[in-house]
């Protein structure tokens, strides 16, 4: 049995704005949209293009609140060819980036 990795998924509450975030600070681009047919939800893929990889966008019609992650830990890696300036693009978005030129792996 082989598995392959295809998305990861983030909830949010404004997803206009969250699309416009991923397209102008990452260069993601949607690559479909599901909305159900009551519009309880709509779900937003986004890609890099070069990967098969994707981000789910998911709004849900009926969250009224602010996600609490509470101690989770999540992030979204990206590789790029200049980090210097993608850091400087991103820091007008307010976005929290870290700043790792080696990765380091504990196993």
């Amino acid at each position: 049995m082989k598995f392959k990795f295809a998305h990861n998924n983030i909830n949010v509450m404004d997803l206009e704005k969250s699309v416009a975030f991923y397209k102008e600070a990452l260069g993601l681009k949607e690559v479909r949209r599901k909305e159900h047919k009551d519009g309880d939800f709509i779900l937003v893929f986004m890609g890099d293009g070069m990967t098969e990889h994707q981000l789910e966008l998911t709004w849900l019609r009926d969250r009224k609140g602010p996600y609490d992650l509470g101690d989770n830990e999540f992030h979204l890696a990206f590789v790029v060819d200049d980090f210097d300036a993608a850091y400087k693009h991103q820091r007008k978005w307010d976005a929290y980036v870290m700043r790792m030129k080696k990765w380091v792996y504990i196993s």
